[in-house]
Formats: structure tokens, C-alpha cells, sequence
């Protein structure tokens, strides 16, 4: 019983929210995940994530977020849709911060990828996340 819930319909491919303030790199995110079959949500704004998040029928499947954003930061993200739903699949990116950032911290990303990442990584890391 450990495989989180997903209220997706049968068939229907799994959703990624990717957070990033950079918009190339969130153009680059959607330029990979579309491909490998995933529905992409972008969000410029980690803000807006946040809203978007919270008002959705049903959460992402997973949700992918840099660190440094300005006001809010991924982990601010990442704990805040943790609290919303606290089997939320979560990758943290970043290019400024390591693991570091967030050992001893009650709230913590599945996974973490450096910046620059091979673009294969992440959808193999997407993909580990989602397998049962």
C-alpha cells in the first residue's frame, strides 16, 4: 500500500509540474518530458505553482522545482506541497546548492539533481519516482 494515490484516469499520462524562474530552463524541461510521454505544467513563478497546487483537482505526479527562486525557494515549495499532500514525489534542482541544504530538515525532496543535468537523468529519475 505504500504507492501513492493518483487520481489520473486510466491511460492518461502522468503530470510534472517543473518551477523555474530561468525561462529557457523551463522551456528545455518541457522540450524533454513531452517526448518521453509526460503531461508538463510550467510554472515561471514558484508562487503561482503554489496556487495552482493547491486549487488542482488532484495533485501532479511529480513535481520538479529549483532552488533558488527569489522570494520563495524550491524546499519552501517543496514543504509547503509536502504539507498539502505529504506523498508528493518531488525533485529538487539546483545549480547554486548542494544535498546540503536541506540534510536535517524535517521536509525533504525525493530526489536532487545538479545543474547542469544530463537530460536523460531527468526522465529516468521521473520515471524511478513513479515506478511502483
Amino acid at each position: 500500500m505504500s504507492q501513492p494515490e493518483s487520481n489520473r484516469l486510466a491511460g492518461s499520462p502522468p503530470t510534472i509540474y517543473v518551477v523555474d524562474d530561468e525561462q529557457v530552463l523551463l522551456d528545455l524541461a518541457e522540450m524533454i518530458l513531452k517526448p518521453a510521454g509526460f503531461e508538463v505544467c510550467l510554472f515561471h513563478d514558484p508562487q503561482k505553482a503554489l496556487a495552482e497546487y493547491t486549487a488542482a483537482q488532484s495533485p501532479p505526479d511529480v513535481l520538479v522545482t529549483d532552488y533558488a527562486m527569489g522570494r520563495m525557494n524550491g524546499m519552501d515549495l517543496i514543504r509547503e506541497c509536502k504539507r498539502l499532500n505529504p506523498r508528493q514525489k518531488t525533485i529538487l534542482l539546483s545549480g547554486t546548492v548542494d544535498e546540503g541544504i536541506y540534510i536535517g530538515s524535517p521536509v525533504q525532496p525525493d530526489q536532487f539533481l545538479a545543474k547542469p543535468y544530463q537530460i536523460n537523468k531527468l526522465v529516468e529519475v521521473i520515471r524511478s519516482l513513479l515506478a511502483p
